[in-house]
């Protein structure tokens, strides 16, 4: 493999700078992965962003994709060697994935292409990053104790809207040195999610249910990395440190710039685009964390001209893009067929606030302060007019989502899950003449209650038929097939129904809650 940009002579220079403009020092990728948030309570961003030449793009194409995958992450010039990062890639994206293009791209017509992030382990799009993250924590782990930085092991504490959850699960399980401990709102995830969590194996894994949405799961894990006692308690009696899988770590948002930049180099290779025309991306968005991944493809030059961010009903995202206010003061958190994208708090876009606002961290920790406080802020002028210059949003009704389905599945014959129909339905509504290149973000199985309704035209939250509510999810997504003709259900899914039910404790989503149930897990 040839990096297309040359490294820096000295590994670390391209160091990790808080957001919120603290006055402490950069730190390198190892260390800004395993602290997960910087001390301020902010994200780290790299100091400056690697621009590639088209040219190098499209030569992407002619490699296998945890290669691509090691040429952004050399290009990060990150404070680990080429060799190891491409050792490190080739364990990530292997035989995990139910395909050796590990994210495919499925065509709906001449100018709407679907990327499909969904072939990994868990069936949801998390994987990409989640099958990456643990083999680069592991790395990092061990490049700061040969440094004499770290004698501690780690706690990964996860807040989930139902996938990422699982898919830190399956990437931390079995890792040494290594807990992690998800929570998830209690009834606000699918049935399939829920198995899919609660028979996790793995003797370092354990699993929460909390009273509460997935606000209330986001804000008590938050909570409890903010307490210093508590941190230093683990810390000095325990010797575990607590870190994060979420997408509030850089290790985690990496691995979704990489499918971003590679996508353009297949499109181009497929004769789908011609080279160096723009696309534009529709990514359903929740945490902001998979749109600015794209935002970052952009800024290191692949030719992306607008990012489309579909809402689903929770849209709090399109009225702040449309508005520069972000606001949930008097905002219902409302369930709908999307549930991952079901958040009122957004914790990525910190990151592109900062990059918007000329990397004013100031700014941003005042905005951040509001929002803490008072629910709500708004942006100045030019961090509005930077944001239009490149965002467009809409939002989705739960009606328009099941319809959507329906739609794509009678013209097209894919069947698509809800949060992609979200990105699709939006997309319609957006697009200009660019070719589209759209996220789809799961599986239709994780979803199956949903896509039934689509398919039988029953409206959102209605009750399904007695007899099909009886139905497990493994039961119902059989049905599903068998009806639709679309078999190919990952046997991952497939199977849940057969597994131990593990982990069944529903704990409070306060920080006390969870400081306790982390305490007693951690004492096993």
């Amino acid at each position: 493999m040839t990096a297309p940009l040359d490294r820096q002579n000295d590994f670390g220079q391209n160091l990790y700078v808080d957001t919120r403009g603290s006055d402490a020092r950069p730190v390198p990728f190892t260390q800004a992965v395993i602290d997960g948030l910087a001390p301020s309570g902010g994200l780290y961003v790299p100091q400056a962003i690697p621009h590639l030449r088209l040219e190098d793009i499209l030569a992407l194409a002619d490699l296998p994709y945890s290669e691509r995958a090691a040429v952004i992450y050399s290009a990060y010039n990150i404070d680990l060697d080429d060799k190891q990062i491409m050792h490190l890639m080739g364990a990530s994206y292997a035989d995990n994935f139910d395909t050796t293009d590990i994210c495919p791209i499925h065509t709906l017509d001449e100018n709407v292409h679907l990327l499909e992030l969904w072939h990994g382990p868990t069936s949801a799009f998390k994987d990409m990053a989640l099958q990456c993250l643990p083999h680069f924590f592991a790395a990092s782990a061990s490049k700061l104790h040969e440094r004499g930085q770290l004698d501690n092991s780690f706690c990964i504490l996860v807040a989930t809207s139902g996938d990422t959850g699982k898919a830190a699960l399956e990437g931390f399980k079995g890792v040494e040195g290594v807990d992690v401990g998800v929570l998830f709102p209690d009834g606000g995830v699918s049935d399939i999610q829920r198995k899919q969590m609660v028979t996790t194996t793995g003797d370092n894994v354990c699993v929460w249910a909390v009273r509460g949405n997935f606000d209330d799961c986001q804000t008590g894990v938050k909570q409890v990395f903010g307490d210093g006692a508590f941190n230093d308690r683990l810390l000095g009696e325990q010797k575990v440190a607590l870190s994060s899988a979420n997408s509030i770590n850089w290790g985690r948002l990496l691995p979704q710039v990489v499918y971003y930049v590679s996508s353009y180099a297949e499109l181009v290779a497929e004769g789908k685009v011609n080279a160096g025309d723009p696309i534009d991306v529709c990514v359903p968005t929740g945490n902001f964390g998979n749109i600015l991944a794209a935002w970052y493809a952009k800024q290191m030059g692949t030719p992306i001209e607008t990012l489309l961010c579909a809402s689903n009903e929770n849209r709090v995202l399109t009225d702040f893009i449309e508005s520069g206010v972000y606001n949930i003061s008097d905002r219902d958190f409302i369930l709908t067929p999307s549930p991952s994208m079901d958040i009122l708090v957004s914790s990525n876009l910190e990151r592109q606030l900062f990059e918007l606002s000329g990397r004013d961290g100031r700014a941003v920790q005042g905005w951040m302060a509001d929002l803490n406080t008072t629910k709500t802020f708004k942006v100045d002028d030019a961090t509005f007019s930077a944001m239009q210059a490149i965002f467009k949003s809409a939002s989705v009704s739960s009606q328009e989502c099941l319809e959507t389905i329906t739609d794509v599945f009678k013209e097209h014959g894919y069947l698509m899950d809800p949060h992609t129909a979200v990105a699709y339905a939006a997309a319609q509504r957006l697009r200009g003449q660019n070719p589209l290149l759209v996220a789809s973000t799961a599986h239709w199985a994780k979803f199956g209650d949903n896509v039934y309704r689509a398919l039988h035209h029953i409206a959102p939250g209605a009750p399904l038929p007695e007899e099909v509510a009886a139905l497990t999810g493994c039961q119902l997504n059989q049905l599903i097939a068998k009806e639709t003709g679309t078999w190919g259900i990952p046997k991952r899914l497939a199977e849940l129904d057969t597994m131990a039910v593990r982990f069944t404790e529903v704990i409070d989503g306060d920080r006390c809650a969870i400081e306790e149930a982390v305490t007693a897990f951690l004492a096993r």
